[in-house]
C-alpha cells in the first residue's frame, strides 16, 4: 500500500485491489487539488475543505456517513463523532473512518472536534494501524489534545493532517511544529510518500510527516 498526501486533510491511499482518497478540498482553501483517480471517496463532512467530490477523477464510489461498505475488496467503516466538544452545536457532526487496506487498519479522523473519543468510539474504530490526525486546532482538535489520541488509540504510525499551509487561506490554523514538539519528535524530516504493509509495521509507534 502506498500513502501520499493531498494537502489539508486529502490523502490518496494506493492498495492492491482499490484506490482512496479522503476529504478532497475545493478551491477556497487558496490550495489547488492535484488531478487524481480513485475508485473510493470518503468524506468526513460537509464543508467546503472537505467535501469537493467532483475533483476526483473516474467513477469513485463516494463514501459520505456512517455504516459499513465493501468496495472492490476494501472494506470502510464509517463512525459518528462530532466536530466540536458541543456535541456537534457548533460545527456539526463528523465521520471517523477505519479503511482496511490489504489487511492494515487505516483510520482517517477529519475533522474531529471532541478533546477526547468514547470508549463507543474506541472500540467501533477496531485496529488502527495507521492514524491520520488532525493538529491544526481552531476547526478541529489542537496538538495536546491530538496526542492524547494517540494515547488513546496506540496506533503504529501516526500522520499528522489538517494544519497550518502557508499557501492556504486557513491562515487561523497551527503548524503542525506543535505536534511534533508535543510528541517528542521534532527533528524529522518530511518525506514524499510512504509504502507500508501488515508485516512492514513498525514494533514501535512512528510519526511520519508527508509533504505534498
Amino acid at each position: 500500500m502506498d500513502i501520499s498526501w493531498l494537502g489539508h486533510a486529502s490523502f490518496k491511499i494506493k492498495g492492491k485491489t482499490a484506490s482512496i482518497v479522503t476529504d478532497p478540498y475545493g478551491e477556497k482553501t487558496g490550495l489547488k487539488f492535484p488531478k487524481v483517480e480513485a475508485d473510493i471517496i470518503t468524506v468526513s463532512h460537509d464543508h467546503y475543505d472537505h467535501n469537493a467530490v467532483e475533483l476526483i477523477e473516474g467513477k469513485p464510489f463516494v463514501i459520505n456517513g456512517p455504516g459499513e461498505y465493501e468496495v472492490k475488496g476494501t472494506n470502510v467503516v464509517g463512525i459518528p463523532s462530532y466536530h466540536d466538544t458541543k456535541k456537534g452545536e457548533d460545527r456539526g457532526k463528523n465521520i471517523l473512518y477505519n479503511m482496511r487496506v490489504d489487511g492494515v487498519g487505516v483510520v482517517h479522523l477529519g475533522d474531529l472536534g471532541q478533546d477526547e473519543l468514547t470508549p463507543g468510539q474506541i472500540e467501533a474504530l477496531g485496529n488502527v494501524d495507521i492514524l491520520m490526525i488532525p493538529v491544526g486546532s481552531i476547526y478541529t482538535i489542537d496538538a495536546a489534545t491530538a496526542a492524547k489520541i494517540v494515547t488513546q488509540l496506540e496506533p503504529s504510525i501516526i500522520i499528522p493532517m489538517h494544519y497550518l499551509d502557508k499557501d492556504s487561506k486557513l491562515i487561523q490554523l497551527e503548524p503542525v511544529d506543535k505536534f511534533l514538539k508535543e510528541m517528542g519528535k521534532e527533528e524529522i524530516q518530511p518525506v514524499k510518500k510512504i509504502t507500508i504493509s501488515k508485516d512492514r509495521l513498525p514494533e514501535e509507534p512512528q510519526v511520519i510527516l508527508l509533504e505534498k
